[in-house]
């Protein structure tokens, strides 16, 4: 198959069973295409969202990875795993005190359920599952695991934007997270069991939105594999990225200088994005006059704004 010539993002509607990195190879190894990266791991359990950044795209991958993510996430209560989740090996579970309890979902026990979610909504420091992607000194987290050696992973700091408790039935917990990027739902899970005395591991795990990119985004992996054409009418193109970035419109001059990573000067900009007056403090959007993004800039102590990631290919000499 001959390449496909596209940059943006292609959001992946992620089945159980393969790992996110088995997913960009197996896009890049069909479509022949080189730069391919996922924005956030999803473990093989999981399913739901997976937004892909493709060609020029992946230069964005440091804007686009740190967004916010929802879940709809279901618990098994009384059962403890060496991974966190249904997929590991049971280490322990429901006590003798607890069992009858979670056997009848009483009102007073589900009651108690809600009050220890909500103990987890905020800001806090998670400690990550002993089977994970976390590095310590180099080395993924669950590498250790597989030498069967004995590690301290750190917690780390996460937000709870929300939890909701959706249901409670049958020894499970289904309930719905808005949560900060390097927030572990498995940790939660873990952690919900140990509060309630009776252990738990997560079941099943959809992701319902990464930051911008939603289900409705989403296309199932094999749409992308048999068809080409889908790939194509699926990507988010990136004069869409980032709409939420304040941005500037530059000249013909000014689009020369942004794709060579020159400063942009108050005359590189049409009129009315005079550099004067503004405030940016952070990241800015490099448009040339029909819209496509160029690059994306930071402003200078001097006034003026550095291409910071170049995004347009370099076709002629810099202009003055």
């Amino acid at each position: 198959m001959d390449p496909v010539a596209f940059d943006g993002v292609l959001v992946i509607d992620k089945p159980t069973g393969p790992t996110s990195h088995d997913i960009v190879a197996c896009v890049r190894r069909t479509l022949s295409l080189k730069k391919v990266g996922h924005l956030g791991t999803l473990d093989p359990l999981a399913t739901g969202v997976l937004p892909l950044v493709v060609g020029r795209a992946t230069r964005l991958a440091s804007l686009l990875a740190g967004a916010s993510k929802q879940y709809d996430a279901v618990i098994r209560l009384g059962l403890i795993t060496d991974t966190y989740d249904i997929t590991g090996t049971a280490m322990g579970g429901t006590d003798s005190d607890t069992s009858n309890a979670l056997s009848s979902n009483s009102a007073s026990y589900v009651d108690e359920i809600r009050a220890a979610a909500d103990e987890f909504v905020g800001s806090y420091p998670q400690r990550p599952p002993p089977v994970s992607a976390k590095k310590i000194g180099g080395v993924r987290a669950y590498e250790f695991t597989r030498r069967k050696q004995q590690v301290e992973i750190q917690p780390v700091p996460v937000t709870v934007e929300s939890l909701r408790v959706l249901a409670v039935e049958n020894r499970t917990v289904r309930c719905r997270i808005v949560c900060s990027s390097g927030f572990y739902v498995r940790s939660l899970a873990h952690d919900l069991g140990a509060r309630l005395g009776c252990g738990a591991c997560l079941e099943t795990l959809h992701r319902e939105r990464h930051g911008p990119f939603g289900l409705a985004d989403a296309v199932p992996l094999e749409d992308i594999l048999n068809a080409v054409e889908t790939v194509d009418a699926s990507t988010i193109r990136m004069r869409n990225l980032l709409p939420d970035l304040p941005h500037v419109i530059v000249t013909p001059g000014g689009a020369r200088r942004a794709t060579h990573g020159n400063p942009l000067r108050r005359i590189d900009l049409v009129p009315g994005n005079d550099l004067r007056g503004n405030t940016f403090d952070g990241h800015v959007r490099v448009l040339d006059g029909e819209g496509a993004l160029l690059a994306i800039a930071e402003p200078r102590e001097d006034g003026l704004l550095h291409p910071k990631i170049v995004l347009a290919e370099t076709t002629s000499p810099e202009g003055t």
